[in-house]
């Protein structure tokens, strides 16, 4: 194995992401057919309680220990790298039996919580049976978790990636065949259908766990180099580093999820009082915090990816103590998103009925919360890229303050904005998208300033950014809408959705991607280096071009 630099770490784990989240995207299309908007409701409410559980369970601790190994092998203490990565490896069993326990016993009151009073859809039952069945994944995923971070600590991001890409293959192929054989073969229940198929992440959970310990024992020596020689760092000193560096991931995390919790619960209830039947406020809600977000995924992965090679890179170079670097790579990172989320966002806005058709089928509230979450998307990616900048360098503070005032600021707008909207006759569930855009606002404005002021952090490369990609986005939305005057996007049928998103697609993209290129974008985001690089392994650099 050899390690990777910053840039193509970035793109080998936000491949790997992608098409991790391609093949999350792909399956939920015979899987909704299968279960259902009920059942698609019920797979929501047990995802959204379990992930908050999740990042309980890891407490932070995998990323953490992927900043110690970093921080570590920078100042070259290798043993005491090891015996960070064993107490976070034991620590790791306690919180998640605990977890497990917790989450599996008390099911049905956190399904009554999200479901309050509200009658004719999903029964606490149902929805307590699904999140009993997807529980049995803290008692693995963890682990993975820990083991990922391992690696990615000493700058290995191929195999970590590769897991990720195991564990979807093996969770969807359970998901489908599973939902399919307990509905339409053995004309079971659809609760126990979705109960069968969230249990499908513990199975692929288990396959990547397997996988990546091989790789991690296969290479030992390239791990455990000169741990022979005892570092002075006691047990005590390790473990107090592992709670200050997980404590902010699992702020951080946890009100992460408590936004999509808490909007989830907050939508059903205020579409129930504001006159929507219980079917619909329920499937408003699982649109918003579920099957619109699946749909989402490929904009989210870019953050994914980024987050998982900026750690050991900015931590090793605020580690040296070089803040120029540190703050070219925190530029660097906004400066993908950008550039590789806004056009994205943007085509899938104008393409949100067929897509969303695609996908899920025909469908009154769902292209047009897709074409708004697209937008959100961007602001949720930025925000666990600066999270994870922040943490990298130390700043918790400003990372308490960001996360828990936006998310103060996202729950307390929630059903204002959305009885204003239903009251200016528009959908109320567009109030909820907003509060969520303005909570991510008010947490950039203070991780910019608390950046600039402490760390003297100059931002002018992501002016520069968004000033220069207003140019190939422009050109892009103009393109596709000169093709909708030829090709209209108000499509019905699965098929005439997919051939209509093909060349919107093509020509959108070809388009960004040349005048990106031609005005020096992508050159200034992603360096000359690796824009060379690329274009001499397609066989398509020509020496002779001159940009705009």
């Amino acid at each position: 194995m050899k390690k990777n630099s910053f840039v193509s770490g970035t793109f080998i784990a936000t491949f790997a992401i992608i098409l991790v989240k391609v093949l999350g995207v792909l399956y939920v299309i015979p899987f909704y057919k299968i279960i259902g908007e009920d059942g698609g409701a019920l797979y929501s409410y047990a995802y959204n309680v379990y992930n908050l559980f999740l990042n309980i369970s890891t407490a932070g601790i995998p990323i953490a220990i992927s900043k110690i190994i970093s921080e570590y092998n920078t100042l070259e203490m290798y043993e005491a790298k090891e015996r960070a990565y064993k107490l976070g490896r034991n620590f790791i069993v306690i919180i998640s039996v605990i977890t497990f326990f917790l989450l599996f016993v008390f099911a049905e009151e956190f399904a009554s919580l999200i479901l309050g009073e509200i009658t004719g859809g999903n029964t606490i039952e149902d929805v307590g049976f699904v999140i009993k069945s997807v529980s049995f994944c803290l008692l693995i995923i963890p682990f993975l978790s820990v083991a990922k971070g391992y690696m990615q600590g000493h700058e290995f991001i191929t195999a970590p990636s590769i897991s990720q890409v195991i564990e979807q293959i093996v969770r969807i192929a359970v998901i489908l065949m599973g939902s399919y054989i307990t509905i339409n073969v053995l004309d079971k229940s659809v609760s126990l259908g979705v109960g069968i198929s969230v249990f499908g992440a513990f199975l692929g959970g288990l396959s990547a766990f397997i996988y990546i310990s091989y790789k991690i024992h296969k290479n030992k020596k390239l791990f455990e180099k000169d741990k022979t020689i005892k570092d002075k760092v006691t047990n005590k000193e390790i473990i107090k580093k592992i709670a200050t560096y997980a404590i902010p991931f699992i702020i951080v995390s946890v009100a992460t999820d408590i936004y999509g919790l808490t909007d989830m619960t907050l939508i059903v209830r205020a579409s129930y009082n504001l006159g929507y039947s219980a079917t619909e406020s329920e499937t408003i809600a699982s649109i918003i915090s579920t099957w619109s977000p699946k749909i989402c995924m490929i904009i989210n992965a870019i953050a994914m990816g980024l987050s998982t090679s900026l750690i050991p890179h900015i931590v090793s170079s605020f580690t040296k103590k070089n803040l120029k670097e540190t703050n070219k790579k925190f530029n660097q990172a906004l400066n993908i998103i950008i550039v590789v989320s806004l056009p994205l966002a943007i085509g899938l806005a104008i393409l949100s009925t067929p897509v969303y058709n695609m996908f899920y089928g025909q469908s009154i509230y769902g292209p047009l919360i897709l074409r708004y979450t697209s937008f959100q998307a961007i602001f949720a990616s930025i925000f666990i890229v600066m999270g994870v900048a922040l943490q990298g360098i130390n700043k918790f503070k400003s990372v308490y303050l960001s996360t828990i005032i936006g998310f103060i600021t996202n729950a307390i707008l929630d059903i204002p904005l959305m009885y204003l909207f239903n009251y200016l006759g528009f959908n109320a569930f567009y109030g909820a998208i907003l509060a969520t855009i303005i909570g991510y606002i008010i947490s950039y404005i203070i991780v910019l300033y608390s950046l600039k002021k402490s760390l003297n952090f100059n931002y002018k490369e992501i002016t520069n950014t968004l000033i220069k990609v207003l140019i190939p986005t422009v050109s892009m939305c103009i393109v596709l809408f000169i093709l909708n005057l030829f090709i209209k996007t108000n499509v019905n049928s699965r098929l005439e959705s997919l051939l209509v998103c093909i060349p919107y697609a093509i020509l959108g993209g070809i388009t960004y991607l040349i005048i990106s290129y031609k005005t020096g974008l992508l050159e200034n985001v992603l360096g000359k280096d690796y824009i060379d690089n690329i274009l001499t392994k397609l066989k398509i650099k020509n020496k002779d071009v001159k940009k705009c």
